[in-house]
């Protein structure tokens, strides 16, 4: 959850609960999402196609609306399979145009090309994941932040990520959306210190603790 993503503005506060969350997690189902999913390293390329549409269509709204129509894009986009998607052509664009998601033409059809380039990227290096984990030296990067105030909305990582991803074709890759990703996709541990979910997932990361720069974001 990148800092300047936009997340739901509801006045209630977290549940009273003995477990302290990172401060975006409001919602149900953004609760659900932080416990079970932010930040656990993911090397699965079907999971990482989700993720790559999901954050591109999330690009000026709230994560929780996407949160709530990811079933809508699970059935929208056959299950997340970039060989599919993929092969969309004008009359699917204009389904996806009535569907339970997000219906802006310019994000449909940036999850269309988008679909072709991540092909492209997994038959350069076998899969999108071994392309993708290189950027962080294919261990994940285990940050200590004390408040979310300290999460950089983007660093010299994700935007480095973001010109090549451009470079190769794909749309709404922006350093901030890469950052997200990332975060979204545990390449980073941006668990505050004080979130209950902290240590597990640095148990996962299997890393050293690491600093990713986060100079001039």
């Amino acid at each position: 959850m990148a800092a300047a993503r936009r997340v739901s503005r509801s006045p209630r506060s977290q549940p009273t609960s003995a477990r302290r969350r990172c401060r975006w997690a409001r919602e149900p189902l953004d609760i659900a999402y932080h416990d079970r999913e932010w930040g656990v390293p993911v090397r699965d390329d079907r999971r990482l196609f989700e993720f790559l549409l999901l954050e591109g269509a999330q690009a000026g709204l709230s994560w929780s609306i996407i949160l709530r129509k990811r079933p809508g894009y699970r059935r929208a986009f056959a299950g997340f399979d970039p060989r599919r998607v993929a092969r969309f052509g004008a009359r699917d664009v204009r389904r996806l145009l009535t569907a339970d998601i997000v219906r802006n033409r310019a994000k449909i059809r940036s999850a269309v090309s988008n679909a072709q380039a991540f092909l492209a990227v997994q038959a350069e290096h076998g899969s999108f994941a071994e392309y993708l984990w290189r950027f962080v030296e294919g261990r994940a990067v285990q940050n200590r932040w004390r408040s979310h105030q300290q999460v950089p909305a983007a660093t010299d990582v994700s935007r480095a990520l973001s010109v090549d991803l451009r470079r190769r074709g794909f749309r709404f890759v922006g350093p901030t959306i890469c950052y997200a990703f990332m975060q979204a996709m545990g390449l980073v541990n941006d668990h505050t210190l004080d979130c209950f979910r902290y240590r597990p997932v640095a148990r996962l990361t299997g890393t050293s603790a690491r600093r990713l720069s986060a100079a001039g974001a």
